[in-house]
């Protein structure tokens, strides 16, 4: 079976408090975004997994897909052993949930190919083990996500139907662990789902991610990134989760004006 794991893109992130458990709570909207890797699952005569693609760093059996079979195969000790290939394309430490997507693809591909017949909520619970960002690629469709990003509620976003996006990755790694360590909770400025639910063109003073008020300081290139955005007339810009990706939204444009950026970065342009 043969699966492509797309990435996300968050709008808004509130950063809330620290809780007792060492993660934070938050409150964001993410939504899916058609960059995508691409993952194969097939029965083998003993489980593997194959990386190809851009560099994935740390131990290839800590490897979220390779956790995914080991997960169900905890409570499933049936199972039979898997072949698994990730061919890696949406760049890492990016904030576009690259590694959560594969995590769940996994689980939702290993669901069908080994007949466990998992519901949805099963296969929720099993990716909010495995990360925060995990279950919202179970559903896979634009949700209010809060507690550690794990509760979700749908939150359709009309606005957003046919808008050009562009996504500028500037070949800077940024770990969730770098992001949220200059970060001190607070409570909102806007409520969220108020904030989404006006034009795109209102976004701009409404829906702000967290992060960038400590990264911005010790990257300025990613503010940079972000006026050139607007220079070129998206309606919105923001970085997307931790960082360190970059994006600007079109409404009502088939296709984002083309930008002079450096040929190391990696760029995604398409619609929603």
């Amino acid at each position: 079976m043969l699966v492509f794991p797309n990435a996300k893109l968050n709008l808004g992130l509130h950063i809330t408090e620290r809780r007792p458990d060492g993660f934070h709570t938050l409150e964001t909207v993410m939504v899916p975004l058609p960059w995508c890797d691409a993952l194969e699952v097939l029965p083998a005569a003993e489980t593997s997994l194959a990386l190809t693609g851009r560099p994935i760093p740390g131990d290839p059996a800590t490897n979220l897909c390779r956790r995914a079979y080991e997960l169900l195969q905890a409570d499933f000790p049936q199972v039979p052993p898997v072949q698994l290939h990730l061919h890696k394309v949406v760049p890492i430490g990016a904030g576009l949930g690259g590694g959560s997507a594969d995590a769940a693809f996994a689980l939702r591909a290993l669901n069908t190919v080994l007949g466990l017949g998992l519901t949805g909520e099963q296969l929720e619970a099993y990716a909010r083990r495995l990360g925060s960002d995990c279950a919202f690629f179970i559903r896979n469709e634009p949700a209010l996500a809060t507690g550690r990003g794990d509760e979700l509620q749908p939150l359709p976003l009309p606005q957003l139907r046919g808008a050009a996006c562009k996504v500028i990755y500037p070949n800077l790694h940024i770990s969730t662990a770098e992001a949220y360590a200059g970060v001190t909770p607070q409570a909102p400025r806007h409520e969220l789902r108020t904030a989404l639910a006006g034009p795109i063109e209102t976004w701009r003073d409404t829906v702000v991610n967290d992060f960038e008020d400590s990264l911005a300081p010790k990257y300025p290139l990613l503010e940079q990134l972000k006026q050139q955005l607007y220079v070129a007339g998206a309606a919105y810009a923001s970085l997307s989760g931790s960082g360190s990706a970059v994006f600007g939204l079109w409404p009502g444009q088939a296709l984002p004006p083309a930008l002079k950026l450096p040929a190391e970065f990696l760029v995604w342009d398409g619609q929603l």
